[in-house]
Formats: structure tokens, C-alpha cells, sequence
């Protein structure tokens, strides 16, 4: 994305941005299916956010919206809980139905969080946030965030706290309220059962799909069917990264990631501390 363009840290390309490495070989690099349907733009985008205060409430647009109001795609995301401080919470949905007068009465006062639910976390927790869905992150959280490409958040409410020049933040209370999702969920959590040494599928949307693995020793990942490239996240220790048809390898230090060019996504991961945490976030293009 233009507005937070990654830099290649190592290999023939150390040093470019990543859009224009991607801008000279499209297909091969994002992947024949997902080139031809993002039109040669990277569709996704992952970040470790290390929350020491609470975040903004806030909501994203969906696909339709964004494009009607600001000619961009919507966002949808997922958070992973990497580290989290006992009690540490997050907001994601309303734990009551509302309406949309409520909504911009209870923003007028301050009284917003009383309907958001919210979540005590810990380590391995899982939350989809669709486009629509309300959400803040708390204090005291360390995560993994994967996401549709955009920019565009609608700051619902920031606390009363003042900006860099001292006034208040801004605040897209209209905007927000035609992207709110109002329904009400049982359960906001994604819920999955843990495996050691075995890539477990933890999310599959229209946008994305995400793997974790928990490693104690090398595992071959052949991704070469999905025709997509791999974002590989290192959530927790170090591992190697060894490309199998050219035997080259990288390090991937706990809270780095890399991407794998869809061309030769056939890799396997070596653990250098005895246990290894990834995410791996990828287009399925199989279904």
C-alpha cells in the first residue's frame, strides 16, 4: 500500500520496495489467479501490533461501501493473540442490540462501550472482524493482524484523548454508522482445537485464508497448489526458511515475516529454538 510500502531486507532485492519488486514479475510473485484477479496489486497485508494503551474504537467499511464512498477496496481483518497481560481485553461486537440513533447517542456521551462486548485474551485466541464489525484493541496485547489491503477505519471513539496538535481526534460518526454491523453474535471467538507439528487451517473467508503451525521440528510446506504467494509470519522463536528448488534459505526471527513468491512456494521450515510458532496467510485460489 502506498501509504506503508514494506522494503525488501535481504536477497536480489534488498533495498526495493515491495511494490515495485512486485510491479516486475506480477504473476509470478502474487500468483497467475490472484494477479489476474487483484490486478497485479498485493491484496492482503499483516502487522504485529503492540498495543500499550487501548486503541480506538473503530469499524471498517465493506467492499460495497468503500467503493461507493471512497473508490477503494473495504477492509476486513483477523487478529491472532500473540502475548497478552493478565486481563488484558479487546472489544469486538455488540453484546446488545442496538440502533443506529442509539449508536450516535451513546457516541455523543461517551456511554459506547457499554454495548460493545467485550473479550478477556489470552495467548492463541482467534477473532475474525469482518468489514462491519465494531472492535478496539486494549492495552497490555500483542498480536498478529492480517487484513484486506485498505486504509480505510472509521474512528468511532478515542477516549476523549487529545492528538499530536492537542485537539481532539477526529471522528467519522456518520460513516460509521452506515458500515456498522448491528447483529449480535453468540460467540465472537473463532474456536479451534491445537495440534503440534501439523499446519492447522484457523481461518477461511472470502478474503483470505490463514494457517498456524506450533514446530518442534522441520516440516515441508508445499503451498505451490493454492497459486497464491505466502505471507510467513514468526510469531514466536526462530526458524529458517529454505526454498526447495533453489536450496537458498532465510532466518525468520521471532516478530519478522516474509513473503514467498507464489513461484516457488515449496519451502520448508527449520526451527533453531526448540519451539516455533507461524502464521501463514494466503489467497485459496483451490476452491
Amino acid at each position: 500500500m502506498p501509504s506503508s510500502i514494506s522494503i525488501v531486507a535481504n536477497g536480489a532485492y534488498a533495498g526495493d520496495d515491495l511494490i515495485s519488486v512486485i510491479e516486475k514479475d506480477p504473476a509470478k510473485i502474487l500468483g497467475e489467479a490472484v494477479n489476474a484477479k487483484y490486478e497485479g496489486q498485493l491484496p492482503l497485508l499483516v502487522k504485529f501490533i503492540d498495543s500499550k494503551q487501548d486503541l480506538s474504537i473503530q469499524v471498517h467499511p465493506n467492499d460495497e461501501m468503500a467503493m461507493r464512498e471512497h473508490g477503494k477496496k473495504g477492509k476486513s481483518e483477523m487478529w491472532y493473540i500473540i502475548k497478552a497481560d493478565e486481563g488484558a481485553r479487546i472489544y469486538a461486537g455488540f453484546k446488545k442490540q442496538i440502533t443506529p440513533e442509539e449508536y450516535r447517542q451513546r457516541v455523543a456521551d461517551g456511554t459506547i462501550v457499554e454495548v460493545l462486548a467485550d473479550h478477556q485474551v489470552k495467548p492463541g485466541d482467534v477473532f475474525y472482524l469482518p468489514a462491519g464489525r465494531v472492535h478496539s484493541i486494549g492495552g497490555g496485547i500483542m498480536l498478529a493482524e492480517v487484513q484486506q489491503t485498505s486504509d480505510l477505519t472509521y474512528r468511532i471513539f478515542d477516549y476523549n484523548r487529545p492528538g499530536l496538535d492537542g485537539k481532539p481526534r477526529e471522528l467519522h460518526t456518520d460513516l460509521a454508522a452506515k458500515a456498522l454491523d448491528y447483529h449480535v453474535e453468540e460467540n465472537y471467538r473463532t474456536e479451534y482445537s491445537k495440534t503440534s507439528d501439523q499446519a492447522l487451517q484457523i481461518m477461511d473467508t472470502p478474503h483470505f485464508s490463514v494457517r498456524v503451525i506450533d514446530l518442534t521440528k522441520p516440516m515441508h510446506r508445499d503451498m505451490m497448489r493454492y497459486d497464491s504467494f505466502i505471507i510467513v509470519m514468526c510469531m514466536e522463536g526462530d526458524c529458517k526458511i529454505r526454498v526447495r528448488s533453489t536450496g537458498e534459505e532465510i532466518i525468520l526471527n521471532e516478530g519478522n515475516s516474509t513473503l514467498m513468491p507464489a513461484a516457488i512456494a515449496d519451502y520448508g521450515i527449520l526451527p533453531i529454538r526448540e519451539t516455533v510458532r507461524i502464521l501463514e496467510a494466503l489467497i485459496d485460489n483451490t476452491k
